[in-house]
């Protein structure tokens, strides 16, 4: 199977680009301007997703789409929401688009896995909220990702392709020697701020809200067993988390892994953001029998922190 892997270059893609490899796959990662150093084997193609054209091209003699590219800042969404709408879901479109041409030319349905988020659950009657729970868009990050689930539904249901849709809680670990990069996180920010790569790790409100965290690599692995359940004319959509913990369990972890302090700053609490947020992946783990690998939060705390700062001893 020869997949094409938008975003590859990212966090999650490159765990995803690691995963199909180690599974035989032949992999093209689609990047936009990103020079990444994709092992040997790896097809780089390059293409913005809001070229309709250039997006017609990379996906060209692909069986399969891992679709990871978009923007994906929550917080920085709010203030830019006509730019996340026009590369998120005109990307999705044109991907879409591309998916179908191709199809056409090879006579097989195609198969999509495509990477959307928890924040379209907003603030769930109940906790753990599984996939039938109303979707509460209370940004444009949300609500842009809401809009492609949608879009790939309603483009499933003609036959041309397979789809699949996976809500991702908190992705966090390393993965082929990648850590996280972006600070906007809590767990690679707070390690930055424990090891003096960083000033402080600000907190929102009194630290009590609770998120769901699952490993890359979970993450990653969850993207190949869909790609291979995946069924024209159908569209699935699974939650992905492991491990809820609240942001001192964070905190503290990291403080007990390192032996140093986080230095905190607080701030106050970000209304639009739930209080807690938990997945129920009961349905993923019956219909593709994924299940998590990692042991809890100090596995990711730990994978964190050797990945990113491996010059650091715990004290």
């Amino acid at each position: 199977m020869r997949i094409l892997v938008t975003g590859a270059a990212g966090y999650v893609g490159w765990a995803v680009v690691h995963e199909l490899l180690a599974r035989g796959m032949q992999v093209v990662a689609l990047v936009n301007q990103h020079a990444a150093a994709f092992p040997g084997g790896v097809e780089t193609r390059h293409a913005d997703l809001t070229d309709r054209a250039g997006v017609r091209a990379a996906v060209q003699d692909t069986d399969a789409v891992c679709h990871l590219a978009g923007l994906a800042r929550v917080r920085l969404g709010s203030g830019q929401p006509t730019r996340y709408y026009a590369v998120n879901v005109t990307g999705t479109v044109n991907l879409l688009d591309a998916m179908a041409a191709q199809t056409e030319r090879s006579g097989r349905p195609g198969s999509l896995v495509f990477a959307s988020t928890s924040t379209v659950y907003g603030h769930p009657a109940q906790n753990p909220v599984d996939e039938t729970a109303a979707r509460d868009l209370l940004q444009p990050y949300a609500a842009s990702k809401a809009a492609c689930e949608d879009l790939i539904g309603w483009q499933a249901a003609t036959g041309v392709l397979g789809a699949t849709t996976l809500r991702i809680f908190n992705a966090a670990g390393a993965s082929a020697g990648r850590a996280d990069q972006d600070m906007t996180r809590i767990i690679p920010h707070a390690v930055a701020a424990a090891v003096q790569a960083a000033p402080h790790l600000e907190i929102n409100g009194d630290g009590t809200a609770v998120r769901d965290f699952v490993h890359v690599k979970d993450v990653a692995t969850a993207f190949a067993q869909a790609l291979h359940a995946n069924t024209a004319g159908r569209h699935a959509v699974y939650n992905l988390g492991a491990h809820p913990a609240s942001v001192r369990d964070v905190v503290d972890a990291v403080e007990r892994l390192t032996g140093r302090p986080v230095p905190l700053r607080h701030g106050p609490a970000v209304g639009q953001e739930a209080k807690v947020l938990t997945a129920d992946t009961s349905a993923i783990g019956a219909t593709l029998g994924w299940a998590a690998t990692s042991k809890g939060l100090d596995d990711l705390v730990a994978d964190q922190w050797r990945t990113a700062h491996p010059g650091t001893a715990a004290r």
